[in-house]
C-alpha cells in the first residue's frame, strides 16, 4: 500500500452514474466511513440528477484522477472500459474500487493487477454476496469442515430490471456485456462457488434469447468443474421477476438460502441447514447490506490498514472463469479455465 495517511471518511469519485452508481451514491449517504465527492459521467441529464443530491459532477474521468481531493474511485462504468481505467487510476495514485465483472479477460485482469500492485493501491471488488452474513455462514461452515467434503454448488440469481432499459443501453449490448445474464448477476454466484469450491478448471455454458430481444442474451446456464472434483451448476435469467437461492450439499449435511428480494434493497434470507442425523434447523436473517459493508471494507483496508477479504488471486481467478464462460456461451462446447 501507498505511505499516505488518510483519515475517514475516505473520499471518493463515483464513477458512473446510471442505476447502480445511483444506487451505490444513496448508500454511501448512510456511512461514516466513505463518502462521495464527486461524481463522474458524459451525460449532462445523468449529472444534473447526481448533483440534486448535492455532491458536485465533471463530466470526464481525467477530472477525478487530478482532483487532489478525491482518495479514490468507484467504477460504475460499462465492463470493457474497466481494464483501462483500473490502471490509470493506479497510475494516478488513487485507490480503487471496481464494479462487477472486474475485466472481461484474464490478460487484462492480469495487467490491471500488476499496475495496483506496483502503485501500491487497494483494489476493491463489487462482489457484495460475499458480505452477506447467510454467506458468510455457509463459508464459515465449509472451512471448519462442518458440511463433510464439497460436492455440489447449486445457484441461480434472476431479475426482470432490465426489461424497463431502452435497447440501446449498454447493459443490453454484446459488446460492452457479453453474455447479458453473467455480468448482470450470474457473476455473482460464480464468485460465490470459487469462494467455497476453489479452482474452476473447466466449463460449459448454455445462452439463450428466449423471451427478449436483448442482444446478448436473456438465459443462462452454467456448469463449472473444480480441479476438487465438485461442481457448480448455475441459472440465470434476465425474463423473469426476482428469485435468487443458493444451496451447498456436502458429505455431511447441506445449506440453502432463499433471498427474500433483490439484494439492492434486501428484506432477508430464509436459512435451512442439516447435518446428517440431524433435523433441520431453520433460520432468518434480517436485512443486510452487503454492498455497503463491502465498500466500508476496501475503506477501512485502506484508511486503518485492515486486510480486504477479496485478495488479488480471488479476482483473478473470478476473470479467467467468466473469460471461460463467455467462450463456451459462444462455442457451445466445453472450456478449459485459465490456472490462477
Amino acid at each position: 500500500m501507498n505511505d499516505l495517511e488518510l483519515p475517514l471518511p475516505l473520499r471518493v469519485a463515483v464513477v458512473g452514474l446510471g442505476w447502480w452508481g445511483m444506487t451505490i451514491t444513496r448508500l454511501l449517504s448512510k456511512s461514516d466511513v466513505i463518502r462521495p465527492v464527486l461524481g463522474v459521467d458524459p451525460s449532462a441529464q445523468s449529472r444534473a440528477e447526481f448533483a440534486s443530491m448535492g455532491v458536485p459532477t465533471a463530466s470526464a474521468f481525467e477530472e477525478a484522477l487530478a482532483d487532489p481531493s478525491v482518495d479514490a474511485v468507484i467504477l460504475c462504468t460499462p465492463h470493457a472500459f474497466h481494464a483501462e481505467q483500473v490502471i490509470a487510476a493506479a497510475r494516478a495514485g488513487k485507490h480503487v474500487f471496481c464494479e462487477k465483472p472486474f475485466t472481461v479477460t484474464s490478460a487484462e485482469a492480469a495487467e490491471a493487477l500488476a499496475a495496483a500492485r506496483a502503485a501500491g493501491v487497494q483494489v476493491g471488488l463489487g462482489h457484495e454476496r460475499r458480505f452477506e452474513p447467510a454467506v458468510q455462514r455457509m463459508q464459515r461452515l465449509v472451512s471448519e469442515g462442518e458440511l463433510g467434503t464439497p460436492l455440489v454448488f447449486e445457484g441461480n440469481f434472476s431479475q426482470n430490471k432490465f426489461l424497463s432499459l431502452p435497447p440501446d443501453n449498454w447493459r443490453l449490448s454484446a459488446t460492452l456485456a457479453p453474455v447479458g445474464p453473467l455480468s448482470a448477476t450470474g457473476i455473482h454466484l460464480v464468485d460465490l462457488a470459487i469462494s467455497v469450491l476453489g479452482e474452476p478448471k473447466e466449463v460449459w455454458a448454455r445462452l439463450g434469447t428466449l423471451a427478449t430481444s436483448f442482444g446478448n442474451g436473456d438465459t443462462l446456464t452454467v456448469t463449472l468443474g473444480f480441479a476438487s472434483g465438485a461442481t457448480a451448476n448455475i441459472s440465470a435469467v434476465l425474463a423473469t421477476p426476482f428469485i435468487g437461492r443458493v444451496c451447498l450439499m456436502g458429505s455431511d449435511g447441506w445449506y440453502e438460502i432463499r433471498d427474500r428480494s433483490h439484494p439492492e434493497d434486501p428484506s432477508g434470507w430464509d436459512v435451512r441447514y442439516t447435518r446428517d442425523g440431524s433435523s433441520v434447523e431453520e433460520t432468518y436473517y434480517p436485512p443486510f447490506s452487503g454492498v455497503l459493508e463491502n465498500l466500508e471494507r476496501f475503506a477501512q483496508a485502506i484508511v486503518n490498514k485492515t486486510e480486504y477479504p477479496i485478495d488479488e488471486a480471488a479476482i483473478q481467478r473470478n476473470v479467467n472463469a467468466f473469460e471461460a464462460i463467455v467462450r463456451s456461451a459462444i462455442s457451445g462446447g466445453i472450456e478449459k479455465v485459465r490456472e490462477t
